[in-house]
């Protein structure tokens, strides 16, 4: 580096540039920090590509695992047979649905192994049963709905602490960013009046 360079008094313009990119990171990182915790990654409102999965016939047993299922709009749900024998025949569901459950007759069952998919765009009650074995009580519902109730944020969430300390450091930055700002516009070398 030259040495003339480092002893080069800096121009206001320089200065103020540098102010206001320092300002504007600090303001960023601060803005940033605030709406991750407020959004979150990967949240439960709107669906939007999130999976379930259900278990045909878990452990030998004639049921679907969950039974009950609630979902947001946009998610697919993988259904997985873990016994021989079982098919998804749709019941009922939303007028505007087109869910259309197995393929095939109600008849053609599917074993071990076997897994089918659907993603469900319309809101509403989805019930559904195992042709073979309703009489059973092989049967299930899916409620989707416009957005899932998460109780909160699921992504990472920022302490109250850290917010603090990061407006805290703002501010400071700030406040020494004024401070010399200052001392090169007005000088520092003060004098006393004898």
């Amino acid at each position: 580096m030259d040495e003339d360079a480092t002893d080069a008094p800096v121009s206001r313009r320089q200065f103020m540039t540098a102010v206001t990119g320092a300002a504007a990171a600090g303001t960023a990182g601060v803005a940033g920090a605030q709406e991750e915790e407020t959004t979150g990654e990967g949240g439960g409102g709107g669906g939007g590509g999130a999976t379930e999965e259900v278990v045909v016939g878990p452990g030998g047993d004639l049921v679907y695992e969950p039974a009950d299922l609630e979902i947001a709009v946009g998610t697919t749900v993988n259904f997985v047979w873990e016994s021989d024998n079982h098919n998804i025949v749709v019941e009922n569901q939303p007028d505007d649905a087109n869910w259309e459950g197995t393929e095939g007759e109600a008849s053609v069952t599917y074993d071990t192994g076997h897994e089918y998919s659907h993603t469900f765009e319309t809101t509403g009650t989805y019930d559904y049963y195992c042709q073979p074995h309703v009489g059973a009580g092989m049967e299930a519902s899916i409620e989707v709905v416009e957005s899932l109730d998460t109780g909160g944020s699921t992504g990472p969430v920022l302490p109250e602490s850290a917010k603090t300390l990061a407006v805290a450091t703002t501010a400071a930055m700030l406040s020494v960013l004024s401070l010399a700002y200052f001392f090169m516009r007005y000088g520092g070398d003060f004098e006393t009046p004898e």
